[in-house]
């Protein structure tokens, strides 16, 4: 079996220099500033729930704000730790 190895012209051949990553600091791919925006939207979102439960429920509503504050205290409790 013969086989011929042909040469490939430089200029179709991959680059063999590596790409430097970017300097750490800010990666434009992580929406740093939307954070804050999403902490707010999701407590008031549970602000709202407790709401219409508790408009249906008190006794629901109270069952809830009771979860919910415990797991909170619980939380802070095991991160002290």
């Amino acid at each position: 079996m013969n086989l011929y190895l042909q040469e490939i012209p430089a200029s179709q051949r991959e680059p063999k220099a590596i790409q430097e990553t970017p300097a750490p600091g800010q990666d434009p791919l992580i929406a740093s500033g939307l954070q804050k925006q999403q902490y707010v939207g999701i407590i008031g979102l549970a602000i709202a729930l407790i709401a219409a439960v508790g408009f249906f429920s008190r006794r629901v509503e109270y069952a809830i704000a009771f979860a919910v504050i415990l797991s909170i205290a619980l939380i802070a409790f095991l991160l002290l730790i």
